[in-house]
């Protein structure tokens, strides 16, 4: 009896939509806006070298006001907004929410598709800066910790605002500029929520340097413990994408 060969099993649902995401997602003019802004990254990390002040005190205060009052937020934003809202604002979303999987499998894997990018981009050239600098052997590590898990949530936190809101573009723009550089520049209770801030303060509680400068703020957790408070930021938000992507219309996108 002839037996019919049995063909390449499917990928799971998951790495379906992660794989969907990396390659549909992100064309060519995208690339190009996530690597503009890391190359940005490693000029700050130079221009940490003109400073008159210690390597240490010209870092803290390039990273504070360019690495991440900058750098990370402006990546993750266009990071974030291409793993999904491009995607709704373009119509082509309804494609993958008519697909037979689970809304939190289609956030989780949007996310950590993005997430992927700027593991792979922005944390290392993040970690370049510090070498640029001078401050590698105490910096380099905080510096990953901080970009990883600053990502992390920033790019959770754009992908909710792609499906809470209309033209999620700018009201990204305005959390970052608006929300986190001004109001929680002023009010640690936003800064609390603020994935700028606590990126910040997880690198200045993790830098092995006495004097943070710039970097260290009063009242907020710091090193490992803003981690943690990432991570919920994290999770928070793919919790409410995950409930906005089960009651969207698939007709009409963001309505």
């Amino acid at each position: 009896m002839n037996t019919v060969p049995a063909g390449k099993p499917l990928a799971s649902p998951f790495v379906a939509i992660v794989g969907y995401t990396l390659r549909a997602c992100l064309p060519l003019k995208r690339w190009f806006g996530v690597l503009l802004p890391c190359a940005g990254a490693l000029l700050f990390g130079l221009l940490a070298t003109v400073i008159d002040d210690s390597p240490e005190e010209a870092f803290s205060s390039v990273a504070a006001n360019g690495l991440f009052g900058l750098i990370l937020p402006l990546t993750c934003l266009v990071i974030g907004d291409a793993v999904l809202g491009a995607d709704v604002r373009a119509g082509t979303f309804q494609l993958t929410w008519l697909s037979p999987t689970s809304f939190a499998t289609i956030a989780v894997g949007r996310w950590l598709g993005g997430w992927l990018v700027a593991l792979v981009t922005l944390v290392p050239a993040l970690v370049l800066s510090t070498v640029m600098a001078g401050v590698a052997d105490s910096a380099a590590g905080p510096m990953a910790v901080a970009g990883a898990a600053g990502s992390a949530a920033y790019v959770a936190l754009f992908l909710m605002l792609g499906v809470l809101v209309r033209r999620s573009a700018v009201w990204s723009l305005g959390v970052v500029l608006l929300g986190e550089r001004l109001l929680g520049a002023n009010l640690t209770g936003i800064a609390q929520l603020s994935p700028l801030w606590e990126a910040q303060q997880t690198f200045a509680g993790l830098w092995d340097y006495g004097d943070y400068w710039d970097l260290e703020r009063s009242g907020m957790p710091a090193g490992w413990s803003a981690v943690v408070r990432l991570a919920l930021v994290t999770a928070v938000c793919l919790l409410v994408t995950t409930w906005r992507l089960a009651h969207m219309s698939p007709h009409t996108g963001d309505d």
